[in-house]
């Protein structure tokens, strides 16, 4: 793996020197968009509006818009002079219960290694998060923008889990949500005991991308000039008269197999 950044984790008077490395992969599939005429790729192009001419990377420089048509360019070492501690460190400022945090702020998990000469520090951080079951909320800038995190332990290393600020969350008071619908206790007590009975321990390996895997095969069989067959049929939403037949029968099959209910 090749970090993507390096600097320090910073908590109390103490600096961790580590590397920033990406826990997730790209694993999708890499679709193209053609011209639908002649199956032409198409790619993008910048166009600098003035002039018409098309641009490269190296033309290129970021700029703030201050007032209509009137630009300040900023340079990496703008970014970098904004605050050189945030630039160059994951800051802890707090630490807290991971329970006490809800998923929905989650974003994007990081790999942090120890640096040279790091590796004891490392190893105390993480101790001792284990042992108080606690991790380190932080703050960290990367790609000219701060961030906040979670330094937490997971097996013998360090994640920085990037998270989302409070404000980056829409309100969901504009959503429908059930306010008259009359709830029997029985209707309740049955899915009570479907939840029951589907409940098992999270073992993320159990888990993938079986969507990914039908377009592969659909991608196969149109390569071989096959014209491929619809799978599964599409979902009809339970209507609220056939709530109870259909949880009776769901558990049904929930104490039978409750694999069948996954087909």
């Amino acid at each position: 793996m090749r970090s993507i950044w390096s600097g320090v984790i910073s908590f109390g008077l103490i600096n961790i020197p580590i590397k920033l490395y990406s826990a997730t992969a790209g694993v999708s599939l890499d679709l193209n968009y053609l011209h639908k005429v002649d199956n032409s790729p198409i790619r993008y192009a910048k166009v600098c509006r003035k002039d018409g001419k098309e641009l490269s990377m190296d033309d290129l420089v970021k700029g703030y818009e201050y007032q209509d048509g009137d630009y300040v360019v900023l340079t990496d070492e703008d970014f970098k002079k904004a605050n050189l501690n945030r630039t160059q460190a994951i800051d802890i400022l707090d630490f807290v219960k991971e329970s006490e945090i809800d998923t929905v702020y989650y974003e994007k998990p990081y790999f942090l290694e120890p640096d040279k000469g790091s590796a004891k520090a490392y190893k105390i951080l993480r101790e001792s998060l284990v042992k108080t079951r606690k991790v380190g909320v932080a703050k960290f800038v990367l790609h000219n923008r701060e961030h906040l995190g979670l330094v937490k332990p997971h097996g013998m290393y360090l994640v920085l889990e990037q998270m989302r600020f409070e404000d980056e969350l829409k309100a969901p008071d504009k959503l429908s949500l059930p306010k008259h619908d009359t709830i029997r206790a029985k209707e309740i007590s049955m899915a009570i005991s479907l939840i029951d009975h589907l409940t098992d321990h999270f073992k993320p390996d159990q888990y993938h991308d079986t969507y990914r895997e039908e377009l592969n095969a659909i991608i196969k069989a149109k390569i071989k000039g096959h014209t491929p067959k619809a799978k599964g049929e599409t979902p009809h939403p339970t209507k609220s008269t056939d709530l109870m037949e259909m949880l009776k029968e769901s558990l049904e099959k929930a104490k039978n197999n409750p694999q069948m209910l996954h087909a």
